[in-house]
């Protein structure tokens, strides 16, 4: 049945204008916009108009996730458009300051954009279709109820009219803002839960797609800077002499204390001059930090007698452990990582007065604003963000906007209204990024007589990303995004209790795509599969026995078990791993079917990835997200580390910071689920599943159980 909205109620209600004979919607707009606001200038979701093409805006980031697509089907499927009439277009930064952020959250991280925004969206497309329908009926004399609209038409059977959007729209401005709305039962839609062509795909192929790093400007000068090799260290003076002799360069600036850039009139000038400044460094007591000292550390995490309970602790571990038939425990490690996205960390800045304008790859455009405002004193609406693509993400350009603060504080030296490029190196982006953090789990668990699991301890030592990139204080003790995949099991475990230690360390932290989600399930669904192999049992039908029958965990193992043909002998010298997870408000499996030979090179012949995300709105991204997902869960477990010595980072580009390469990309099918009744996540939750299954598999073909990453120290390579 359709579902009633109160757009009053949920303080969404739709405000239209006259726009050159055209129509358009927006979020109801906070007092200080409303004062602003007149004639056509109003913040807006849909327009439409008089060509009957209808321009959607998009709030968030797109990076190649693929989202600046799925929103705007979410509301021209409401609207009841055509989709070939739909035109998408950023939402102006400045602007949605100027309206007091009326457009709501722009940044774009922790797939949050479909679930967190698909009910506004719904709204916004449902208020149109209602304002235009009350325009029909009024110019037609007839009862609106009678009046149908369909893929971009309103009609009216019985009389035999029809128009297009764009006839309609002035008198659908004049129309009252309806104060319900009616969403669509989702049996109605025609373009949510589509494979409709990403709209940033042909300008990515043909090269007209305009990332940061291609942003040119009249009378544009460019930076290179070096940061302090050790984390937390700072400048105690630098000699540019020999810099400044050469050719192009224009200044040498300190910036922050923490960094030295060299700006030139072209970079690679400013780049080859930074080898030339002498500078001397403070390490601030940091410098003799190493992968040793820091693995100290953390073992005595693992052992101290004081820690933090995590929530959903239930019964007596202890205690179910003590009458355990058998008892086993278990330690694993997963390393600090890089994000290294294809486009290394830039920004280019023009100051002009009060004015600040800025061109940058980001997650966060407000987070782009916020650092200008930090870094130069303006005011939020004197700062203008303009929007390109960014080219990769996965985290780093949604929690630190450091690189355009340095591009700011670079353009503040230089003469009025200068625009300055400021790119780092592979090495600078590998070397001062913001790390997944380096984590231990110490787990052990106890089974009964008839294999069931009957106790369960989790320590989990970490740092925290919360508290260390944003100040924010720990509930109870605990980093949530540390602890995900622990604090509720999808496993029937009676007894179980578990805690988290706080192991800080002077490595920077930061949000690496999947957060938690992309180690913890490393630990957990290999223990799962450790506890079934002492328990004499299948792990799928382990697992299986410890689910509710309505676990929506369960539905999925379910349906990629299948997939794979879990229950059917693989042919000689194949092997099987399987896993299950429950990220960001969806639910995923994975199966993976591989050989290993008998120097180790692991020949992975089949990955088959599942996921439910309840509702789904363009299943063909899905897949690609997915797809993706396993590239970065393959290079974690073979490759992946930043290793620490003398307090820097050792590794610096692509030759020892490895990825997949493309002829080693594996046979990936995918089992897509949409039950309906939530909406989750998908950019994320893929990753999740496929570390665990791909481990699980190499412990069935070996005998040998992996506890620690990368594989390539266990004697694995790749075929």
């Amino acid at each position: 049945m359709n579902k009633q909205f109160n757009s009053s109620r949920r303080k969404f209600m739709l405000t239209s204008a006259a726009i050159s004979g055209g129509f358009a919607l927006g979020l109801q707009l906070p007092a200080k916009a409303q004062d602003a606001v007149s004639g056509n200038d109003i913040n807006i979701w849909v327009q439409i108009n008089p060509d009957d093409t209808v321009t959607i805006k998009y709030a968030r980031c797109e990076m190649g996730q693929g989202s600046m697509t799925s929103a705007p089907q979410i509301v021209a499927d409401e609207l009841d458009a055509s989709w070939d009439q739909v035109r998408i277009e950023y939402v102006d930064v400045n602007e949605h300051f100027r309206m007091d952020r009326a457009w709501g959250a722009m940044v774009t991280v922790g797939s949050q954009t479909i679930r967190n925004s698909q009910e506004y969206l719904r709204n916004a497309g449902a208020s149109a279709r209602a304002m235009l329908v009350a325009a029909a009926a009024s110019e037609w004399g007839v009862p609106a109820s009678e009046i149908n609209v369909s893929n971009g038409v309103i009609s009216h059977a019985i009389s035999g009219r029809e128009s297009g959007f764009g006839a309609l729209a002035a008198a659908a401005a004049e129309q009252a803002v309806p104060e319900t709305v009616t969403l669509k039962d989702p049996a109605d839609w025609h373009i949510i839960g589509q494979s409709k062509p990403r709209v940033d795909i042909p300008p990515s192929v043909d090269g007209s797609q305009v990332y940061g790093v291609d942003v040119e400007l009249p009378g544009m000068v460019y930076a290179s800077m070096a940061t302090s090799p050790v984390f937390g260290g700072s400048v105690i003076s630098f000699d540019a002499t020999k810099a400044l002799t050469r050719k192009g360069i224009i200044d040498v600036v300190a910036i922050d204390g923490i960094a030295v850039a060299v700006v030139a009139d072209n970079w690679w000038r400013a780049n080859k001059a930074l080898e030339e400044v002498e500078i001397q460094w403070d390490t601030k007591g940091n410098g003799e930090v190493s992968n040793e000292t820091i693995l100290a550390q953390f073992n005595e995490s693992l052992a101290a007698p004081d820690a933090a309970p995590m929530p959903n602790n239930a019964g007596d571990a202890d205690q179910a452990l003590a009458n355990a038939e058998q008892v086993l425990e278990a330690d694993y490690f997963t390393p600090f990582l890089s994000h290294s996205p294809m486009e290394p960390m830039g920004a280019t800045v023009r100051i002009t007065g009060e004015r600040v304008d800025i061109w940058a790859s980001t997650q966060s455009p407000e987070g782009l604003v916020g650092e200008m405002v930090n870094a130069l004193g303006v005011e939020e609406e004197n700062v203008y963000a303009h929007r390109v693509q960014a080219g990769g993400g996965f985290g780093r350009r949604g929690g630190s906007s450091d690189y355009a603060r340095a591009a700011a504080l670079i353009a503040a030296e230089l003469p009025d209204g200068t625009p300055v490029k400021m790119l780092w190196t592979r090495e600078e982006d590998t070397q001062h990024d913001f790390y997944r953090p380096l984590a231990m789990y110490r787990l052990k668990g106890g089974l009964d007589a008839n294999g069931m699991i009957t106790g369960w301890k989790a320590r989990i030592a970490s740092g925290s990303i919360l508290n260390q990139m944003r100040g924010a204080p720990l509930r109870g003790g605990v980093d949530f995004t540390a602890v995900e995949g622990f604090t509720q099991l999808p496993y029937n475990i009676p007894d179980q209790f578990q805690d988290f230690k706080l192991t800080p360390t002077h490595v920077p932290l930061g949000f690496w795509r999947t957060v938690g989600w992309s180690q913890t399930p490393f630990a957990r669904e290999q223990f799962i599969d450790e506890l079934a192999v002492a328990a004499g049992e299948d792990p799928f039908h382990f697992r299986l026995k410890h689910m509710a029958e309505d676990e929506l965990s369960r539905h999925i193992l379910e349906k990629v078990a299948e997939a794979i043909g879990w229950d059917e002998t693989p042919a000689a010298g194949l092997y099987r791993g399987i896993a299950t997870t429950e990220p960001y408000g969806s639910y995923t499996a994975a199966a993976v079917e591989l050989s290993v030979n008998d120097a180790g090179v692991i020949n992975i012949h089949r990955i088959v990835q599942g996921i439910n995300t309840g509702h789904m709105v363009n299943p063909d991204n899905v897949i690609a997200q997915l797809e993706g997902a396993t590239v970065w869960a393959i290079s974690a477990a073979m490759w992946g580390e930043i290793n620490i010595d003398q307090g820097k980072v050792q590794e610096s580009n692509f030759h020892d910071y490895r990825l997949l390469r493309m002829a080693q990309m594996p046979v990936i099918d995918t089992v897509l689920e949409a039950t309906g009744g939530f909406w989750g996540g998908v950019g994320e939750p893929g990753q999740a599943p496929i570390l665990p299954a791909f481990c699980n598999a190499i412990a069935a073909a070996t005998g040998t159980r992996v506890r620690s990453l990368p594989l390539k120290h266990h004697g694995f390579s790749l075929a």
